[in-house]
């Protein structure tokens, strides 16, 4: 563990849940076949930047993720145990849960930071220790700088790096190389992919349902 994440992890405002070369073309499956279909290289981008814009927390948007974070939580044989950081989540994971979903309570990093300067800064430390398998992280805001600052960070590893964000900053440019709009549907999730590499706009419906 380098030493900016050992400082990120000594600080008041971080809680470590107790239990008993960049890669920006590598992908995670999501676990949903129309969704896969649609995202080049069939998943989910690793070593770069994902925004899932959401109307309101607690929409699915956990859901549509754990598939592939209970894949990322196995990992490939000999390599160490990595950690899954949630950056300033707006309630606090619940780690049974979790633990179901294959999560190990002992691998959980819950960073909480009330400014977004403090946010941003424990994120892109995070990223850049590459000891993450997965970083989920919530943003109110953003400016570009500070985006592209975040997506030199995980372009360091092969984690799986997702920002949650409000649905009206859907207007607004963004560095990350995957875009995704979700809507709450009858079966699960609808999902807008407003931008992925090589392909344009397509929308997904009933994906959890999948």
């Amino acid at each position: 563990m380098n030493r900016s994440l050992e400082a990120l992890l000594a600080g008041a405002d971080v809680w470590r849940a107790r239990g008993g070369g960049p890669g920006a073309t590598a992908c995670q499956p999501s676990g949903w076949p129309r969704l896969d279909a649609e995202l080049p290289g069939g998943g989910w981008p690793l070593g770069t930047l994902i925004e899932l814009l959401l109307p309101e927390p607690g929409i699915g948007e956990l859901s549509l993720l754990l598939p592939a974070l209970r894949a990322l939580a196995v990992g490939p044989p000999g390599q160490a145990r990595r950690w899954f950081a949630w950056v300033a989540p707006p309630h606090a994971p619940y780690p049974p849960a979790l633990a179901q979903g294959g999560i190990a309570a002992d691998r959980l990093l819950l960073i909480s930071a009330v400014r977004m300067e403090d946010r941003l800064w424990a994120l892109e430390q995070t990223l850049q220790s590459g000891h993450c398998a997965a970083v989920l992280a919530w943003l109110d805001r953003a400016d570009d700088r500070w985006l592209r600052r975040l997506k030199l960070a995980a372009e360091s590893g092969q984690t799986l790096t997702v920002l949650f964000r409000p649905r009206h900053q859907q207007a607004g440019g963004s560095p990350a190389s995957l875009r995704l709009a979700l809507e709450p549907a009858a079966a699960g999730l609808d999902l807008m992919v407003l931008k992925r590499r090589g392909g344009g706009p397509v929308r997904v419906h009933d994906v959890l349902g999948a």
